[in-house]
């Protein structure tokens, strides 16, 4: 892989565009331990190297969002995704975070019809008898036309932008190396795992790009809930749809949000309520496949009263291990088991630091007293699941980018049942999952085949252990045993060598000047008319090397 160097100068007009807002919002210190000044202009640099002060009037937070904004479509994506991971960013930057919006205009129609044209291989005239040029929707990876196909159903059509997949590719590339950077040159930034996001948002961006995949996810949710009638699943027109379109159902509906017109149409909200959580913890907990998005936004209401879901760009997946993990937290809760409690969030969890273990168990004990005492189906599980993710912010704890974005969807849909039915409580609902499952853990046939994937497992690494050792020993009977050592916490003090060998240099370079300045003033007038240009040459190179040492930002 090429060095940021490269990859910043193949994007220049980029990363002088990222260095100058970063600067415009008062991260000039940012800009400075990062390098990054030297990709801006002349002008920025000389209000740079004033040191221009954040403004009074943003906090922080504040001027994280404003940056975001500034910088465009994938970095406003970029913080809509972090904004979900409370356990790794500060809670003021999360509200901020949360308030990114997108204003995107729609392309032109000639374009869309283009894109379709060219991924599906036949004019839009053949592939829709209706197809309506005004967008309906419109985002920063794609927009939607209504169309109608040959047989009457009429259609939604998802367009990718033209070029976005580039411009996503290039700011990726560039928000690698900032993450690279900041985790080189600001090590208390580690904490909060700068790669670690980026490369969650690169995996949830490319998934987004890819609308043959959102089709699939589609399909494969219509497959999972094809016996259960409260869940409408738009069906996907295959030959209509490649990497770039996405055709399928159009889906009229009553927003969720949305209780006078479900009221008017005899639709109640206390059952829509239901029926929604009783979808989601089906897919979380029976399927470990689950809608990341469940807000207002993507819910449509059917007039005969179920749910369809809408954008399925974010979805997440609940392995088995983590299922269980989850069912040990509530349960360790209810039985006010602190050391159990402990243990699972260590297991749930990867500490980036050193964990203070008595404080660790303090802060579970006082978690669990809150919400101790409480019935299982009578549990807050917002506002335990809050305390939770507070608990792993606190104390460095990392967890699993799946975890979180179901933590953030538990939240958001509990919050969307009580807008519908003021005495909603998503625990009613969690309780059967929860103590359905245990009584899966006690199955004897369960039980059978854990304990036989695990002797398997067991066989395997004791075969394996011979292999391993004889290579090792082979290696050492040839003197071709190797040690790796990582040395950390040196990149500072690299640096301080590598600015303490520069001001030797410049020093060095004006003696020189200083004596061969005497030397010439000394001189006879001959010979200080002969010294005058090649004392000139030399100031000029002292002056360039000067220059170059104080724009590389290591002086």
């Amino acid at each position: 892989m090429d060095s940021h160097p490269f990859r910043f100068l193949r994007s220049l007009g980029r990363s002088r565009e990222i260095a100058t807002v970063l600067l415009k919002h008062g991260f000039g210190d940012l800009v400075e331990r990062l390098h990054l000044q030297r990709y801006l202009q002349w002008g920025r640099r000389v209000i740079f190297w004033r040191k221009a002060e954040p403004g009074a009037s943003h906090t922080r937070a504040e001027r994280i969002r404003l940056a975001l904004e500034n910088l465009g479509a994938t970095f406003i994506k970029f913080g809509q995704v972090i904004s979900t991971r409370p356990d790794l960013v500060p809670a003021d930057v999360i509200r901020e975070l949360s308030r990114l919006q997108e204003h995107v205009p729609a392309f032109a129609s000639d374009l869309a019809t283009a894109v379709i044209q060219e991924e599906l291989g036949r004019p839009v005239s053949a592939l829709f008898a209706e197809f309506d040029p005004v967008p309906i929707a419109a985002g920063s990876l794609g927009q939607v036309h209504r169309a109608r196909h040959f047989d009457g159903t009429l259609l939604a059509v998802k367009i990718r932008r033209p070029n976005v997949v580039r411009d996503v590719e290039r700011d990726l590339s560039l928000m690698f190396e900032l993450a690279l950077l900041i985790e080189r040159h600001i090590p208390e930034a580690q904490v909060f795992d700068p790669v670690g996001l980026v490369n969650q948002f690169a995996r949830t961006i490319r998934r987004e790009l890819n609308f043959m995949r959102e089709g699939r996810t589609i399909q494969e949710f219509a497959r999972l809930f094809r016996h259960d009638a409260t869940l409408r699943v738009p069906r996907v027109y295959s030959d209509l749809t490649s990497e770039a379109v996405l055709t399928m159902e159009f889906i009229d509906g009553y927003r969720v949000d949305d209780s006078a017109s479900l009221i008017d149409n005899r639709i109640c909200p206390r059952e829509v309520a239901a029926n929604g959580a009783r979808i989601f913890l089906k897919q979380t907990f029976e399927f470990g496949f689950f809608h990341g998005d469940p807000h207002p936004g993507n819910i449509r209401i059917l007039p005969d009263g179920s749910i369809c879901l809408l954008d399925y760009g974010m979805v997440g997946v609940l392995e088995d291990e983590r299922r269980e993990q989850l069912v040990d937290l509530f349960l360790a809760v209810s039985r006010q088991d602190v050391g159990a409690a402990v243990h699972t969030i260590l297991t749930i969890g990867e500490p980036r630091r050193a964990i203070d273990l008595p404080l660790l168990r303090a802060d579970v004990r006082d978690f669990v007293e809150n919400h101790y005492g409480v019935a299982l189906d009578r549990l807050n599980v917002a506002a335990m699941l809050s305390d939770f993710v507070s608990i792993l912010s606190n104390h460095g704890i990392q967890c699993p980018a799946d975890i979180m974005l179901l933590i953030r969807a538990l939240v958001t849909l509990e919050g969307v049942g009580r807008d519908l039915d003021p005495g909603f409580n998503l625990a009613e609902y969690l309780a059967p999952c929860i103590e359905n499952i245990v009584r899966q853990r006690y199955d004897p046939q369960r039980i059978a085949g854990r304990v036989l994937q695990e002797t398997r497992t067991f066989l395997r690494l004791a075969h394996d252990v011979p292999l391993y050792l004889g290579r090792s020993l082979e290696k050492l009977s040839k003197d071709d045993l190797r040690v790796q050592f990582q040395h950390t916490g040196l990149d500072h003090f690299i640096t301080e060598i590598d600015r303490s060998s520069n001001r030797v240099v410049i020093g060095l370079v004006m003696s020189s000047l200083i004596v061969a300045s005497a030397l010439v003033i000394r001189s006879s007038t001959a010979s200080l008319l002969f010294s005058i240009p090649l004392f000139a040459l030399w100031s000029l190179l002292g002056i360039w090397l000067i220059y170059g040492v104080f724009r590389s930002g290591r002086l």
